[in-house]
């Protein structure tokens, strides 16, 4: 019979366990795919301490139980010695068919994680506590909740891809991080006829500024993204037939390329019908645009409707910009100020004048080119009790006004 072996305290140690003569235990073992492993830890039960000077870790036996647990799933040891940094690269290799803009995005998020001795853990030692003091280290360093959610939006499918490929079995990413950072930024939400009357009119009335208006209006008018109209050329302009036509976009990446992309969505590809006022819009565009000495050609289109003064096509940077210094000398000229005002509040506000007015969603969903008609239908959420007050007087006037319906009794129907 077999000698029962003890650890330094008299504890009977179960097989593969054994102490080292520096008090250290170690678990061996032969991992789901025939590899031989060892565990170690300086504590053998959860309860016990850690010897003076050495690092506090999980206790052996906890280790045991969660390398019995991967390996009945087949997971692979140790996240395959992946760091945070090598699963991101990994994953980003694997995107392929992103667009431009979104690949630099993913290549500014990527130099910022490498800046954090976080990238560098490997990925199995991730734990959700972990993340979120990374988080919070993050936003203490200044880095906006927006930024933030990029990272977030970058590793979190990086760890589901690790968990695919049996490295790992939890996504340490996977939890709301408005419930951990609340969101700074001011929100965008659609201005009320009244705002976007005095925004248009002031624009309209500024002597430097007025030379957007056009611009402006029809961002107001129009549903279109700020992207979708930086590309916009002479030939999508079809005036004949009062239609845009919308089927590329315009941006331009920080290492200042740019670049013709595809809509950001399948519905994107889409005609939007152009108004008498905005009609007259971009033709006074049309004929009070400069010629410049060479007109710039991006990717095979040229004839760009706005362009700067170094010649190239004005992108959404540069709309950005214009937006926030409007908004900034109307509000240093006007006791009620305005809120927040950009080129996709426009849009927003577009959305909701044509929900309010009672556009059908599916049409609504065509002209803003949403992929998925929830989207759409989320803007109907900022109709209030002075819209719905409005609609219900509106049809019940309607149905007053229609002749009755002589075979019809007005005899009272139980219901």
């Amino acid at each position: 019979m077999s000698e029962v072996r003890r650890d330094s305290k008299g504890r009977k140690l179960l097989n593969g366990e054994s102490q080292r003569k520096d008090g250290k235990y170690e678990y061996k073992y032969v991992d789901a795919f025939g590899k031989r492993r060892t565990i170690y830890s300086w504590k053998l039960t959860p309860s016990d301490r850690v010897p003076a000077g050495k690092r506090n870790d999980l206790s052996l036996r906890e280790k045991i139980k969660e390398a019995e647990r991967t390996k009945d799933v087949g997971i692979v040891p140790n996240g395959g010695n992946l760091t945070v940094r090598e699963l991101i690269a990994k994953y980003l290799s694997t995107k392929v068919s992103i667009r431009q803009n979104s690949k630099d995005a993913y290549a500014y998020a990527l130099r910022l994680i490498e800046k954090y001795p976080f990238s560098n853990t490997r990925i199995d030692k991730i734990r959700i506590s972990d993340v979120k003091s990374w988080f919070i280290e993050l936003h203490t360093d200044g880095i906006s909740y927006k930024t933030i959610s990029l990272l977030r939006c970058l590793v979190k499918p990086a760890f589901q891809m690790a968990i695919d490929d049996n490295l790992l079995i939890k996504n340490p990413f996977s939890f709301n991080l408005s419930v951990l950072l609340s969101d700074e930024r001011p929100p965008r939400t659609a201005l009320a006829p009244q705002q976007e009357d005095a925004f248009l009119n002031f624009i309209q009335n500024e002597s430097y500024y007025q030379t957007y208006y056009d611009a402006i209006y029809i961002l107001f008018n129009t549903g279109l993204r700020i992207s979708e109209f930086a590309g916009l050329t002479k030939k999508d302009l079809d005036f004949k037939r009062n239609r845009i036509t919308v089927d590329h976009q315009l941006n331009r990446s920080q290492s200042m390329v740019y670049k013709i992309g595809k809509p950001k969505t399948a519905k994107g590809y889409r005609k939007i019908p152009m108004t008498p006022e905005v009609k007259n819009s971009f033709q006074r565009i049309l004929s009070t645009r400069k010629k410049p000495k060479k007109e710039p050609v991006i990717d095979g289109c040229s004839g760009f409707l706005f362009i700067d003064r170094n010649g190239n096509p004005m992108v959404s940077q540069s709309w950005d910009g214009i937006f926030r210094r409007c908004r900034e000398k109307y509000n240093a000229t006007h006791a009620v100020p305005m809120p927040n005002v950009t080129p996709h509040v426009c849009r927003h506000t577009f959305c909701s004048k044509m929900a309010k007015a009672g556009m059908n969603p599916k049409m609504l969903q065509y002209i803003m080119g949403h992929s998925d008609i929830k989207v759409t239908l989320n803007t109907y959420t900022h109709i209030g009790y002075e819209d719905a007050a409005e609609e219900m007087l509106r049809i019940m006037d309607t149905a007053s006004k229609t002749p009755a319906d002589p075979g019809t009794s007005h005899a009272t129907h139980a219901v």
